[in-house]
């Protein structure tokens, strides 16, 4: 699974390097966690949008917001079949700006954080979906993160790992005109481990109350 992560770069690198129109500022964020905004990338009238989204996708057809907290991911084998999620993997599909992700290794009794970004330490982008919901207070948008089976180098610490898609993926993946299941799905694999590094960081991460520069900082090797 995911379930928490990082977005530092500033707003300035990622509009560079993900070609999207944005209005607002943007904070570095240490320690992303779900029921969080998240920044996430549409495509508006063939054009790149940038929005802020709740983590913990809420399905259009919902009668309580609270399914969402069960919602922050999707598994990439069931995607277009899940009630839950199968309008949006259709129309609704997004990307979802990080530079790096959290799993936990169990020991013991422990359960020790890792962070894991790519080798070049570029941000990159989650396959994401979105819906919007049409609540008592307004419409709300929300999102989740797909993810696939775990690299070799994630699947040391979990057996799962969001989709990192490739950049040359997102033009067709933001397309809503792309309804073809299988190839959309052929997208959700999991990223290379060569192109990855992890190493461990403080149990600072493990709340979420803890969103500062400590979390993302190497711990000694023992």
């Amino acid at each position: 699974m995911c379930g928490r992560f990082t977005l530092i770069a500033d707003l300035t690198t990622l509009q560079a390097l993900f070609r999207f129109r944005y209005q607002g500022s943007l904070a570095p964020r240490f320690n992303i966690a779900p029921s969080q905004e998240v920044l996430t990338v549409v495509a508006e009238e063939g054009e790149r949008v940038g929005k802020m989204m709740r983590w913990g996708l809420i399905p259009f057809w919902a009668k309580d917001a609270r399914i969402g907290a069960k919602m922050i991911n999707a598994r990439a084998e069931t995607v277009d079949e899940k009630a839950s999620f199968r309008h949006a993997f259709k129309r609704r599909r997004c990307l979802i700006l990080a530079d790096g992700f959290y799993e936990w290794k169990k020991e013991g009794t422990k359960k020790v954080p890792y962070r894991f970004t790519l080798a070049t330490d570029e941000p990159f982008a989650f396959a994401g979906l979105w819906e919007r919901w049409d609540g008592p207070s307004g419409p709300l948008e929300t999102c989740t993160i797909i993810t696939t089976k775990a690299n070799k180098l994630v699947a040391a610490i979990h057996d799962r790992m969001p989709v990192i898609l490739p950049f040359e993926r997102h033009e067709d993946w933001l397309d809503p005109s792309f309804d073809d299941s299988e190839y959309l799905k052929s997208f959700l694999q999991p990223y290379p481990s060569e192109q990855m590094r992890m190493y461990e960081v403080a149990p600072l991460v493990n709340s979420p109350k803890n969103d500062i520069s400590a979390c993302i900082e190497p711990v000694n090797s023992r």
